[in-house]
């Protein structure tokens, strides 16, 4: 009897299968079905572009474009490119709280660039006087929680203070049960960023601690997608309360309201923005996307469109490839299989006609593509930085890194610029 009966794929996920009389009890169980949506899920809330007409067809590979289109798309990123500050000065810095790590003979090399990467971010944090008490920290893309961890280390003997770990994948060998401060609430959100309002968080609704919103190797898309759950969402209703008479706030909370530091008490007496701070090691370019991309005005107002964007994101990966001439295949499988083991960098693995060393030869040199390449990824950073600009932040790139330790070694912060904190809305 037991061999009669018939076996078939999973509705919800046809990697399994299931035996066919027993459909509907399976159905009710399966690991697959959909789950209740979470009360911080809002769909498509920091998506960006609705007016689909704007999105453009999908492109030809810029392998096949001719030699002359491919010098007028470069021609207009020179002109764009033009005038904007393409040299970054230099920020690699340290903390205190990772040396005893750093230090540690233990630590193979994979995991010492990821460190100085880590000790880096945090030093910068702690000039832009980021690392201090009454702050809620929300990490995006947060992996196993690492960076989080590192910033509880260092606010060791801080109090009132809350972490945020935004992963919308789920975390094998989360660092989470590491943290020695029993008193740190840490709360994990499996969401997609995309979907993800901040204001609807119970921990943030209940304290309304002022942001810091972090981000180690950020890919692509989803720091358009973090910048715009911060910068949009998450203050426009913040602002909004702050418009609602006093008393609202003491009434929800007067003893939580009572206990929070002097800082706390002064930040809300200049008004200051609910984002404390943005703090975002940036990577993945070639992910970007024109829907979610926050800096379609300045490309619109440099005369350029999706259309444009579109190549110029997938040429930025020349910037971190292109001068890695390529050898054998034995070689360059390795170096995939050590990309891929190393899950928290996303150095990128790219098809030939993308970025391989015999793709656009007697048109551009290797050195070429790369300028090219970084060229593309300072237009488009640009974009976020114009963005945060008109959005009453102070914002700037920084090398945090050496390119020895990553590839991907640009950071962008921004704090709330003071001249317009005072300034009416």
């Amino acid at each position: 009897e037991e061999n009669d009966r018939k076996r078939i794929p999973c509705p919800l996920d046809p990697k399994h299968t299931v035996y066919e009389d027993q459909l509907q009890k399976h159905l009710k169980k399966c690991n697959s079905r959909e789950k209740p949506k979470p009360v911080y899920f809002v769909q498509d809330i920091n998506a960006g572009l609705k007016d689909v007409a704007e999105i453009t067809e999908k492109q030809v590979p810029i392998s096949s474009l001719s030699k002359e289109e491919l010098e007028n798309l470069i021609i207009k990123l020179k002109k764009a490119s033009n005038g904007l500050e393409l040299r970054l000065k230099e920020q690699i810095l340290s903390h205190q709280a990772l040396q005893e790590a750093l230090n540690d003979p233990k630590n193979g090399e994979s995991a010492f660039k990821h460190l100085k990467q880590q000790a880096s971010i945090l030093g910068n944090m702690e000039k832009l006087h980021l690392l201090g008490p009454g702050r809620c920290f929300v990490e995006f893309g947060a992996g196993r929680g690492k960076l989080s961890h590192w910033v509880d280390v260092a606010l060791q003997n801080v109090e009132n203070v809350q972490f945020l770990l935004v992963e919308r994948a789920t975390t094998r060998f989360k660092v989470d049960g590491k943290h020695k401060r029993r008193d740190a609430v840490f709360e994990r959100l499996q969401v997609d960023i995309q979907h993800l309002c901040l204001k609807k968080v119970p921990i943030l609704e209940k304290k309304k601690l002022p942001v810091v919103g972090i981000g180690k190797h950020l890919c692509g898309a989803a720091t358009d997608l973090a910048l715009r759950c911060l910068v949009e969402s998450y203050t426009s209703w913040c602002d909004g309360e702050n418009e609602e008479p006093a008393p609202k706030r003491s009434r929800t909370d007067k003893t939580e309201v009572a206990s929070n530091n002097s800082a706390d008490n002064e930040s809300s007496k200049d008004d200051c923005k609910p984002v404390a701070g943005i703090v975002i090691a940036l990577c993945c370019h070639h992910k970007c996307d024109w829907t979610h991309y926050v800096g379609r005005e300045f490309f619109k107002s440099v005369g350029l469109g999706p259309l444009e964007f579109n190549y110029f994101q997938r040429m930025s990966s020349w910037a971190t490839c292109g001068m890695r001439e390529t050898t054998t295949k034995a070689s360059t499988s390795q170096e995939s299989e050590d990309q891929t083991n190393d899950t928290e960098e996303h150095e990128q693995t790219f098809s030939k006609t993308e970025s391989g060393s015999d793709t656009l030869q007697g048109i551009l040199t290797v050195e070429e593509r790369k300028e090219v390449g970084c060229l593309c990824k300072r237009l488009i950073d640009h974009g976020r930085i114009e963005y945060l600009q008109q959005r009453g932040y102070k914002a700037a790139l920084q090398y945090y890194t050496e390119s020895a330790v990553s590839l991907e070694n640009v950071l962008l912060t921004a704090v709330p610029s003071p001249s317009l904190i005072s300034e009416p809305t």
